[in-house]
């Protein structure tokens, strides 16, 4: 019977799998052509493309707040007018002159006068003081360390005081010839006011930090006044 022309034609080869053939492969997926790439996305504070600007000029380390003010009451358009520099710092006052040493009582008779003395210098270097930095000063009877140091002749009892490094004795006759030490105490171990009196007032001016007296406190505040 002959078809109908509106009819749909059905082959025999669409029925079922289409076959391959053996020779024939399997035609490759197609890739998507790549495109213009799409601009990265701006790194967290740095918005929109990058752009070189002028370094900032740094404002004056004395004056940063004259600076900004001067900024902020600028208007838009007006001339920019520079700060005045803040004023350098103003010189320092003269220093006042060194104050005067500490002075310190140990009462003690004229007999236990040094003794007294001999204490306070274990005092002073078991507190840290250097030996070099102490100067004992006897007002009577002289040191037995002085005694033994002169019996080999002046020049080295002296070179031990130019050194520095120890102790030294001196007797009040002595006094004007001894250097100046931080730290200065005074055996008044004779009882004699007169001697008392010269002496002192020596010994103040040797001391640069610490006066020490060991004597009687009546004897020494006549000398030094009632402030000791």
């Amino acid at each position: 019977m002959p078809l109908i022309p509106e009819e749909p034609q059905i082959h025999e080869s669409a029925q079922g799998p289409r076959a391959t053939p053996a020779n024939s492969r399997t035609a490759p997926t197609p890739r998507p052509v790549p495109g213009p790439r799409p601009a990265a996305p701006p790194r967290p504070g740095r918005p929109g493309p990058f752009r070189p600007t002028a370094p900032a000029q740094r404002a004056p380390h004395d004056a940063p707040a004259a600076v900004a003010a001067t900024a902020s009451a600028v208007k838009p358009g007006a001339p920019v007018v520079p700060a005045a520099p803040a004023p350098s710092n103003p010189p320092a006052p003269a220093s006042a002159a060194s104050a005067s040493p500490q002075i310190q009582l140990v009462p003690a008779s004229a007999e236990g006068a040094l003794d007294a003395a001999e204490e306070a210098v274990d005092l002073l270097l078991e507190s840290g003081r250097a030996p070099g930095e102490v100067l004992v000063i006897t007002t009577g009877e002289p040191h037995p360390w002085a005694v033994h140091e002169l019996s080999f002749g002046e020049a080295p009892y002296w070179a031990q005081h130019d050194a520095g490094d120890d102790v030294f004795y001196a007797d009040a006759a002595a006094v004007n010839r001894a250097a100046s030490r931080p730290v200065v105490v005074v055996a008044v171990n004779d009882g004699s006011d007169a001697t008392a009196a010269t002496t002192l007032p020596l010994a103040l001016g040797r001391a640069g930090a610490l006066l020490i007296v060991c004597g009687d406190p009546q004897q020494i505040n006549s000398v030094l006044g009632a402030g000791v």
